[in-house]
């Protein structure tokens, strides 16, 4: 599919650039969260969509093809905007970028970053770019802001009744590969969830970190078994397939599957019939039940298995078992994982015990609605002249936008507040200007952000 900035926007923004007022020559927008499911908001993204579509400059070529297919579309093409920019800018957008460092947490309904056209002949530049950077933004940020909230709860269970705080970035592990709409969507959200955890199955993740943030091996895994390498081996054979398993990883930490038919039995077979081999083998067994309730589940599983394993006392005086864990990668979502965690509390044992692995819920389940993303026109600059541009509706006042040249700024008490550019030391720092990338973040600098 072609992914030329050109053709990358919405129907309807090819018939705008003569729909601003007579000589306009800037308009600055700005994106921001207005809300929603979370207070506050892991930003990321921004990077991955510069180096995708703004270095590289536009062609001749690519104008050619684009005029024939919007003309088709039934859409004005104004082919005099993108051949200026071609000859004057060498292909390159006139554009300005700035943006709060990524990884940053900032509160909802806050400025993230600020877009305006640096050359006055190329004032529609600016909305035109709104579909594809807001998408941009959106989705990492969201998936960012749900994996973060995620290991904001389980902190909280680690301070109650755990050992080992960095046992926290291994808690929740990405199962959402399979269950994302793309191979793109699985690397933007898979990369997303890197940033809080380092456990994921979303190959990916790995590359899109790679790629765009000059990550290395960004996120780990361990060897594990699914339901067809179980059941291939028969009912009657189901513990053989786990002892083979087993004998194949010595020395490792090994994720097995265990409800391919009684999790329960299961659970005792490990304890009775597989004790001596995991022993033998030195391995650490990670027991995964994928079906039931999950917090019953995980409850049970752990005190079938304690009472084969055995446990040691933690410092906070609870239950931490010997050579086996439970990981529960079914129906999880932040309430489910509060609830397992409340009640393996209330039974004595320590998070310590427990792995979590997300899908739909962590890379999926989110929309633009989540953090009720938008951007938004907020000033224009005419016949020399800057003039505050909002939306106010009558029917929806969440709705109502910012006005003024907005930017982020960052109070001596570590707050962020939103404000027009009279003050110095924006929290806004300039990322892309004018076809070059001005400041480049490594996918350790998000992570540190993001601490």
């Amino acid at each position: 599919m072609n992914k030329s900035i050109i053709l990358n926007s919405d129907s309807y923004k090819y018939s705008m650039p003569f729909q601003y007022p007579e000589g306009t020559e800037v308009v600055y927008s700005y994106i921001e969260s207005r809300g929603g499911v979370w207070d506050k908001t892991l930003f990321f993204g921004l990077q991955a969509y510069i180096k995708e579509y703004l270095l590289n400059p536009i062609t001749k070529e690519e104008i050619d093809f684009a005029e024939e297919i919007i003309t088709a579309h039934g859409e004005p093409f104004y082919r005099e905007g993108w051949e200026y920019i071609l000859n004057e800018h060498n292909g390159y957008l006139p554009v300005i970028i700035k943006a709060v460092p990524e990884g940053t947490i900032v509160p909802t309904k806050n400025v993230l970053l600020t877009i305006e056209n640096t050359d006055p002949k190329c004032w529609w530049l600016t909305t035109f770019l709104e579909t594809s950077i807001l998408r941009a933004i959106w989705y990492p940020t969201t998936v960012a802001t749900n994996s973060w909230v995620t290991k904001n709860i389980i902190k909280y269970w680690v301070k109650q009744n755990g050992d080992d705080d960095s046992i926290i970035y291994y808690k929740l592990h990405d199962f959402g590969a399979r269950g994302v709409s793309s191979f793109e969507s699985s690397g933007i959200g898979g990369a997303a969830h890197l940033i809080n955890f380092y456990g994921t199955d979303n190959v990916s993740g790995l590359l899109f970190a790679r790629d765009y943030y000059d990550a290395g091996i960004s996120g780990y895994s361990v060897p594990a078994m699914e339901h067809s390498t179980v059941t291939s081996w028969g009912r009657e054979n189901e513990y053989e397939s786990y002892r083979n398993m087993i004998k194949l990883n010595k020395g490792k930490t090994i994720s097995i599957v265990s409800d391919s038919y009684n999790i329960f039995a299961a659970c005792q077979a490990f304890g009775i019939i597989l004790k001596q081999d995991i022993i033998d083998n030195d391995v650490t067994l990670v027991v995964r039940p994928d079906s039931g309730k999950p917090s019953k589940i995980v409850e049970c599983c752990l005190k079938i298995l304690d009472e084969y394993f055995g446990h040691t006392i933690n410092e906070k005086g609870y239950k931490v078992l010997n050579n086996v864990r439970v990981l529960q990668g079914d129906g999880i979502d932040h309430t489910s994982i509060d609830e397992i965690l409340y009640f393996a509390d209330a039974a004595g044992y320590s998070v310590d015990n427990i792995l979590f692995g997300q899908g739909g819920a962590l890379l999926q389940q989110v929309n633009r609605d989540t953090l009720k993303f938008a951007m938004k026109c907020s000033a224009i600059k005419v016949n020399g002249e800057w003039r505050d541009v909002f939306k106010d509706p009558y029917t929806d006042p969440g709705k109502s936008s910012k006005k003024g040249r907005v930017t982020l700024y960052k109070d001596k008490d570590g707050t962020y507040h939103s404000g027009v550019e009279d003050w110095p030391n924006s929290a806004l720092i300039t990322i892309y200007e004018n076809g070059k990338l001005i400041k480049e973040y490594t996918f350790a600098d998000v992570r540190k952000n993001a601490e």
